[in-house]
């Protein structure tokens, strides 16, 4: 019978997991959700976002929309459309546009667009329930594009197959650029969180755009780090995207992801906190339950903080439970540890003690250590 079962469900579904956040907007919001789930946070603002409020494309593209109405325009995002009547505002140019609006067949990608468009006392006439832009083209070109003029409120990148395939169709396309994407001022922190995902000690990196993908892998690549970058994306640290259009550019580097069935923040969390417990380790060791997580063990359902050196020589043990691991292996496992076995020992010593039970962990003399598995499963793993 294992101590204190019950113990294991208070834990924090995301105790002992470390997850980077590399979203520049609504970070904040991110974050917090992960940390009331017990999550560790790495945050590191993969980009910027640079209003053009006093860019003069911006200007140009909002006069010549007033001077000649469209007969439809995209409003793709919600801080993209509010910053453009914003924008108008202050060249005096306010009212001209939101009367322009009022006119014309005006799509909004999603609910917070549909929200702004109705903030701003407009009504949308249509908004896919996926808001994806793919399904706003297929109504666009369903309707027919041939001679109409349409307006593409740009979302920070552009959107060239969006484009293409509306003057294909015969379309006059106005993109109104409202805000860009920019690499982060300060690239410490980024460098950081890149180290720690090819190092492995994050469990989990979200993505909240495909902008911030691309300039994550476009950093790695300066730095030379994109193979190992995308090894440990494949293998070992979980990318999870807020939705389809932000995982493009992993899955153009051939990584799988996870996404939520809704593309928002809160499913994005309860996502992962379904995946990274799924994905630990449970073995049943010295009559208790072992749950080995990113940075943490549960035993019994009790949260154990350990060090990064001793959750290494915890991974190299549960790798084959139960067998003898020697000295020189684990002295391997330790990273910078150089020759020294006695690395091990000490480091062995402080895992015992993060462990609160010395008997979970046995010296074998002259050979080494291993995990004390209970003797019903030690055959099965034996076997193996």
């Amino acid at each position: 019978m294992y101590h204190e079962q019950h113990a294991a469900a208070a834990v924090a579904p995301l105790s002992g997991f470390t997850v980077g956040v590399t979203a520049a907007r609504r970070a904040d919001e991110l974050g917090a959700l992960l940390q009331r789930r017990g999550a560790t946070v790495l945050h590191a603002p993969a980009l910027r976002i640079v209003p053009l409020a006093d860019d003069g494309e911006l200007l140009a593209a909002t006069k010549e929309l007033i001077d000649n109405a469209p007969d439809v325009v995209v409003a793709t995002t919600a801080i993209g459309f509010r910053g453009w009547v914003e924008a108008a505002d202050g060249w005096g140019y306010g009212e001209e546009l939101l009367a322009c609006l009022r006119g014309v067949e005006l799509l909004a990608r999603g609910p917070k667009v549909k929200g702004a468009i109705r903030a701003a006392g407009l009504t949308e006439e249509w908004s896919p329930t996926s808001e994806s832009m793919a399904e706003v083209l297929d109504r666009l070109l369903d309707e027919g594009v041939a001679d109409r003029r349409v307006a593409l409120q740009l979302h920070g990148e552009p959107l060239p197959g969006f484009v293409e395939a509306l003057r294909a169709g015969g379309a006059e396309v106005v993109v109104v650029p409202v805000y860009r994407w920019m690499p982060p001022d300060d690239l410490a922190p980024l460098d950081r969180l890149l180290d720690a995902t090819v190092g492995r000690s994050l469990d989990a990196v979200t993505f909240t755009s495909a902008p911030a993908a691309a300039s994550l892998f476009s950093r790695a690549e300066d730095r030379g780090l994109l193979p190992e970058l995308l090894d440990a994306l494949a293998h070992d640290v979980l990318p999870a995207c807020v939705g389809p259009v932000t995982a493009l550019p992993l899955q153009a580097r051939g990584l799988d992801t996870v996404q939520p069935d809704r593309f928002r923040l809160g499913p994005l969390v309860q996502l992962l906190c379904l995946e990274l417990p799924s994905r630990a380790r449970t073995l049943p060791v010295a009559g208790r339950q072992v749950e080995i997580r990113g940075h943490a063990v549960l035993v019994d359902g009790d949260v154990r903080p350990v060090p990064p050196a001793g959750m290494s020589l915890l991974n190299a043990l549960a790798r084959r439970p139960g067998w003898v691991v020697s000295r020189a292996d684990l002295l391997r496992a330790l990273p910078g540890a150089g020759r020294d076995e006695h690395a091990v020992e000490t480091a062995m010593a402080r895992l015992r003690t993060a462990l609160g039970d010395p008997n979970l962990i046995q010296t074998v003399v002259k050979r080494g250590y291993r995990l004390a598995l209970d003797p019903a499963v030690d055959t099965k793993y034996a076997d193996a």
